[in-house]
């Protein structure tokens, strides 16, 4: 939960977020009515609330992500056309997505492995280019120890230099003036650690 905990730190009260699958599910769990943080869904839904104590999807609305969700006092729902439409006019403030790879370049893959089943690519390339701000959380390199943060993606892009964060198990990054720069190490990481796990070149600003 630090990823999710951190991702959290970045949202700001009125912004509009949108979460993607995976691990970005978790921030939804944090967040609490104090943060006064809205919720999208590009499914059809502005006001997504925690996910619920008991039931299931036949009970209560579901996420993209088909993960049952409770609605917030307020809440509305709209279809496709428009929840797309506030996706690419550019009114989603941070759009939090998971990532295959991320590289030195902020170009962003995360749909797709060749020679793997695919679900397909969603709204992640309109997130992705639309939300004003885009924050990538993944596990800093692969279950065998193959690097995540990379000079150059070899996976089908989502999008190109849209990357605003990186945070992962071991460190966040910030792409300052377009410059890969670590920022931060997560407990329990250590600076060595994240040299020799990471497979691009990168400023330190820590």
């Amino acid at each position: 939960m630090h990823m999710a905990r951190r991702a959290l730190a970045e949202l700001r009260r009125g912004d509009v977020v949108n979460l993607g699958i995976g691990i970005p599910t978790l921030v939804a769990d944090l967040i609490t009515p104090e943060h006064g943080v809205n919720l999208h869904t590009e499914n059809g839904m502005l006001g997504v609330g925690p996910a619920p104590e008991q039931g299931g999807a036949l009970d209560y609305p579901v996420n993209a992500g088909k993960i049952p969700v409770t609605a917030l006092p307020g809440a509305s729902y709209f279809d496709s056309a428009e929840s797309f439409g506030m996706i690419r006019g550019g009114h989603v403030d941070v759009a939090v997505m998971g990532g295959l790879q991320v590289d030195a370049q902020a170009n962003l893959a995360n749909w797709a492995v060749p020679g793997k089943p695919l679900l397909g690519v969603g709204g992640a390339m309109d997130l992705a280019s639309g939300a004003r701000r885009l924050i990538v959380l993944m596990t800093h390199t692969d279950p065998d120890g193959t690097p995540k943060v990379v000079t150059e993606c070899t996976l089908p892009l989502t999008s190109r230099g849209a990357v605003s964060m990186i945070i992962t198990d071991k460190a966040v990054f910030e792409f300052r003036c377009g410059a890969l720069t670590l920022t931060e190490l997560m407990p329990g990481a250590t600076l060595d650690e994240v040299r020799a796990s990471t497979g691009a070149a990168f400023t330190e600003a820590l």
